[in-house]
């Protein structure tokens, strides 16, 4: 084989070095364009390569090559979480569209109409899964739908995609993802007209820097979260945490009601660095009896300056009463970086008592009653309450988005607050 590729010339060795063919793996490949299918799903772990399979795979329809379809696809949606990750990820990225190597002419990138558009006129427009009725209308011959387990209402805006594939002889969509046992998930792997491709984030491992490698693929290889975030498996249920999927899906709510509270609660890290524990940021609202939690703010190995400006801006942001802020281990600490920053917000210290299993189940009980809702999805937090135990979170990390969560709605439901003015979300 050496003596082979030496005898090659010198333009055909450096196209092989760039030919998506040669270089991808089997999973990163799509079924034969000559077969039935209509839907793809890559499930994989973080950094696997998802971003580079859906670029390259809607870069190859939209210049018609004969690997991937048998005639150009004029139209593409690109359909991300939010705009700003169709653009970051799915276009800008490394491995997005416009950072492929350049075969031939360049696609051309408009951000102000939200379209790329190459040499042959094929067009990929640029949606976000925020706005599901943004997709009535249009229609496509492909759509590239990536990390669908994080969008705000998945099966909606994955529905209403459907509809818009009706163009061309075989209209095809790929789903990229780290899974989540969400039910469009469910449904995509139950379905057998689905045709499912799996990565782990270690098949990938020659693509990545040794610093991820080792810090995050070495803590979290083999524990739940590792087996969802890096191996790209589907994780249902620990038997024994305290709350379920189907009990938070049941709970879950578009949007708030109008709001007689605001709080955001802050679980500071007692240290900070690269191995440090998240600060817990936490935004929830109550009308008086039921409780809403309204966003996750939490941020990884931030100086205490960074995640006190978070806090803040979200305070901010929804008008918020009071933080909350944990003062066990680094407490006070983190009232003064406040202070610092923002002298005129109200700080509400509370001090546990009692250790993390025995302050959540209280907060448990009253999902359970029905008296606490998820506005919109809440993914990483999520992922925390239906992977804590008695013993913590399996994979013997801090819970510290589920501290922070438990700090507000025990301060909004299970102490008495005052009556401050109703706003409306």
């Amino acid at each position: 084989m050496p003596a082979f590729l030496a005898s090659l010339p010198a333009p055909l060795l450096a196209s092989l070095a760039h030919d998506w063919l040669h270089l991808a793996r089997a999973d990163q490949l799509p079924p034969c364009p000559q077969a039935d299918w209509t839907t793809w799903a890559v499930i994989g772990g973080r950094g696997c390569g998802k971003t580079r399979t859906g670029a390259e795979w809607v870069s190859a329809l939209a210049q018609g090559d004969p690997a991937f379809t048998a005639e150009p696809v004029g139209r593409i949606a690109l359909v991300g979480e939010t705009y700003a990750d169709v653009r970051d990820v799915m276009i800008e990225g490394p491995s997005g569209l416009l950072g492929l190597p350049r075969r031939g002419s360049a696609p051309r990138w408009s951000p102000s109409r939200r379209r790329v558009e190459w040499a042959n006129g094929a067009l990929a427009l640029a949606f976000s899964a925020e706005e599901p009725d943004s997709l009535r209308g249009p229609q496509f011959g492909a759509a590239w739908s990536d990390e669908v387990a994080k969008w705000r209402t998945p099966e909606a805006t994955y529905d209403m995609l459907q509809f818009g594939l009706r163009l061309g002889r075989h209209p095809r969509n790929l789903v990229t993802t780290t899974p989540r046992p969400i039910p469009l998930i469910r449904r995509l792997l139950a379905d057998p007209a689905v045709v499912v491709s799996r990565a782990r984030t270690a098949d990938n491992a020659g693509n990545l820097a040794p610093a991820f490698l080792e810090a995050v693929v070495g803590r979290y290889a083999g524990t739940r979260l590792g087996r969802q975030e890096l191996d790209g498996e589907l994780i249902e249920d620990r038997a024994d945490a305290l709350w379920t999927r189907a009990g938070l899906e049941a709970g879950r709510r578009d949007r708030a009601p109008d709001l007689g509270r605001i709080v955001v609660a802050i679980d500071p890290p007692a240290s900070s660095g690269p191995r440090a524990d998240a600060c817990g940021i936490v935004a929830v609202g109550s009308d008086g009896s039921h409780a809403y939690v309204l966003a996750d703010a939490t941020l990884r190995r931030a100086v205490p300056q960074a995640w006190a400006s978070a806090a803040l801006a979200l305070y901010h942001r929804l008008q918020a009463d009071s933080l909350v802020v944990e003062v066990n281990q680094g407490g006070e600490m983190a009232s003064a970086v406040l202070a610092e920053i923002d002298a005129g917000v109200p700080v509400t210290p509370v001090r546990a008592t009692r250790g993390k299993y025995l302050r959540a189940e209280p907060v448990s009980v009253l999902y359970a009653q029905g008296r606490v809702h998820h506005v919109g999805p809440l993914p990483e937090l999520e992922d925390e309450m239906c992977d804590f135990g008695p013993e913590g979170l399996s994979s013997g990390a801090s819970p510290d988005r589920l501290d922070a969560l438990v700090w507000a709605v025990t301060h909004l439901l299970l102490r008495p607050g005052a009556e401050p003015r109703i706003r409306r979300l």
